[in-house]
C-alpha cells in the first residue's frame, strides 16, 4: 500500500518476510491506520524519504542491509522518528542493543497482536505529543518578528534599525553573537519585513551534519551521484528559490564547501552532485555563526573571499550580560508567555528572585533565560514565583561557584563523566533530551556512555 498524503499516523513496515509483512498489513488496516510496506533496505528507506512516515517497524535482518544500520541512517536524517525493531527470541540482546542505539522499542517474532496494539498506540499517542510541541514551536517562533524584539538598552534599539535598513534590500547579512542570544531570531525578522516574506524562507544549521551530507542539503544531487543516492534531491539553494535562505553556524563549514558557496553567492548558479546542469536561483542568504570569522580568516580556516561576501551587512547580537537592563523585561513577557501556556496564576516574580535573576551573568544568554523561566513556572506552587523555583546555579543552592574555582581538581575525563551523569539524572535517562541539552550528536552521546562505564541502573537508583 504506497498511498500517503504525510498522514502523521502513517506506518512504515521493513520485513523480507512475506508472511510477517502480511500480517502487519491486515492489522493496519483493521485499525484504519495508513501503512507502507517494504521488502528489504533500499525500498524501505525510499518510501521513508517520499512519505516522512513518524513510526517505523524494521525487521532486524533485512537482505541488503542490516536493519540497526537502516535504523540509524533515518536517525540520522530525522531524528524524531519513533523506530520499532522486530526480532526472533533468539536475537532478543541485539535488540536491546538497538535501544541504546536509538529504537524505541522492539517486538519479538511470532508477532503478540496484543502487544503490537499496545505498542501502536503508545507511539501514535508520543508522535501526537511531539507534533502539538512542534506546532508551538512554530507559533512561538512566528512571534519573534523583530516588532517582538524584547528590550530597551540601546544595543536592541540598534539591531531593530539595523533590521528596518536591511530587510527591504536582497544584500547578504551577517549576524554574529553568542549561543543563545537570538541570532536565528533576527534572521526570522529580516524575512518577514522584507519584499520576499510570501516566498520560501529555508534554513540549514551547518554544524548539525558532516561535510558528504551538506554539501547534498545545501545544493542536491542526481539519482546515482553516490551509493546511498537512490533518487534526485532538490538541495536547500534550489528550493529557497525567489525567497531567502539562512545558514545557521556559517563557520563550521569546511574550506571545499566555502569554495562552492561563493559561487552560488557571486554568480548565483550552481550544479546538484553528480550533474551537469547548471541550475540558477535568485536567492538572499542570511548567516549567522558564534564563531570571530575574522580570526578564521588569519588562521586559514575561512576563506576571506567568502567573509567578505558574507559582511556586506554585519548585525551583532550582544550577550545578555552586556544589556542586562532589558532582563526585567524579559521575565514578564517569558512569565506572562509561560503562566498563561500552563494555566497557572503567575501573575510577579519575588524582590529576591528578581534580584537573583538579574545578576545572574548568562552563559546561555536569552535561550537560558527562556528555558529557566519556563523551569521555574513549571514548579511554582503560587502566583508569586520565588528563588525556591530557580535552578541552583542561580538561586546558590549549588555549593559550586559559578567562576568554577570551588570546582575540584581532577582529570578532564572525570568531569565530563560527571556531567554527563548529572543530565542523564536530570531527564531521567531520556538521551534525546540530554544529547540537546549537552549540544552533542545523540550518538556521541551513546559513545561517552559506553566509553565512562554509566549504567542506567546504577544511575537512576541515586533518584529513588
Amino acid at each position: 500500500m504506497e498511498k500517503n498524503n504525510n498522514d502523521p499516523r502513517t506506518v512504515l513496515v521493513v520485513d523480507d518476510d512475506i508472511v510477517d509483512l502480511k500480517i502487519m498489513e491486515r492489522f493496519f488496516l483493521n485499525k484504519n491506520y495508513p501503512h507502507l510496506l517494504a521488502k528489504n533496505a533500499t525500498d524501505g528507506l525510499s518510501l521513508f524519504r517520499k512519505h516522512h512516515p513518524k513510526i517505523i517497524f524494521i525487521d532486524l535482518l533485512l537482505p541488503d542491509m542490516n536493519g540497526i544500520q537502516l535504523m540509524e541512517q533515518i536517525l540520522d536524517e530525522d531524528s524524531d522518528v519513533s523506530i520499532v525493531i522486530a526480532t526472533g527470541h533468539a536475537s532478543v540482546e541485539t535488540a536491546v542493543e538497538a535501544i541504546k542505539k536509538g529504537a524505541c522499542d522492539y517486538i519479538t517474532k511470532p508477532i503478540d497482536m496484543t502487544r503490537l496494539n499496545l505498542l501502536t498506540e503508545r507511539l501514535m499517542r508520543s508522535q501526537q505529543v511531539l507534533m502539538e510541541k512542534m506546532l508551538l514551536q512554530t507559533r512561538l517562533d512566528e512571534l519573534f518578528g523583530y516588532h517582538n524584539f524584547i528590550g530597551q538598552s540601546p544595543a536592541i534599539k540598534n539591531i531593530i534599525r539595523k533590521i528596518e535598513q536591511a530587510a527591504p534590500t536582497s544584500s547578504t547579512v551577517l549576524i554574529t553573537g553568542e549561543s543563545g542570544t537570538g541570532k536565528e531570531l533576527c534572521a526570522n525578522a529580516i524575512h518577514q519585513a522584507s519584499p520576499r516574506k510570501n516566498k520560501p524562507f529555508i534554513k540549514l544549521n551547518c554544524a548539525a551534519l558532516p561535510e558528504n551530507i551538506i554539501e547534498s542539503e545545501l545544493f542536491g544531487h542526481e539519482k546515482g551521484a553516490f551509493t546511498t543516492a537512490i533518487q534526485k534531491r532538490i538541495g536547500k539553494f534550489e528550493l529557497a528559490d525567489g525567497g531567502t535562505i539562512f545558514l545557521d553556524e556559517i563557520g563550521e563549514l569546511s574550506l571545499s564547501i566555502q569554495a562552492k558557496l561563493l559561487r552560488v553567492l557571486e554568480n548565483q548558479e550552481f550544479e546538484r552532485i553528480g550533474g551537469n546542469e547548471t541550475i540558477r536561483v535568485n536567492v538572499r542568504l542570511l548567516a549567522a555563526t558564534n564563531r570571530n570569522l575574522s580570526e578564521a580568516v588569519e588562521n586559514g580556516l575561512f576563506r576571506k573571499d567568502l567573509f567578505y561576501r558574507l559582511n556586506v551587512v554585519n548585525i551583532h547580537i550582544p550577550p545578555l550580560r552586556d544589556r542586562r537592563e532589558d532582563i526585567p523585561l524579559l521575565l514578564s513577557h517569558f512569565l506572562k508567555h509561560f503562566s498563561e501556556q500552563m494555566n497557572k496564576p503567575i501573575k510577579s516574580i519575588s524582590p529576591k528572585a528578581q534580584a537573583m535573576l538579574a545578576s545572574y551573568s548568562w552563559p546561555g544568554n536569552v535561550r537560558e533565560l527562556v528555558n529557566t523561566i519556563e523551569r521555574a513556572v513549571v514548579f511554582c506552587e503560587s502566583n508569586t514565583l520565588t528563588e525556591q523555583d530557580l535552578p541552583d546555579q542561580i538561586s546558590g543552592k549549588n555549593s559550586q561557584r559559578e567562576d568554577g574555582t570551588d570546582i575540584p581538581i581532577m582529570p578532564l575525563a572525570q568531569v565530563e563523566k560527571k556531567l554527563i551523569e548529572k543530565v542523564l539524572l536530570e531527564t531521567n535517562w531520556n538521551l534525546r533530551r540530554a544529547a540537546k541539552i549537552l549540544d552533542i550528536h545523540r550518538g556521541t552521546l551513546y559513545s561517552k556512555i559506553e566509553k565512562h562505564g554509566i549504567n542506567k541502573n546504577s544511575l537512576l537508583m541515586v533518584m529513588n
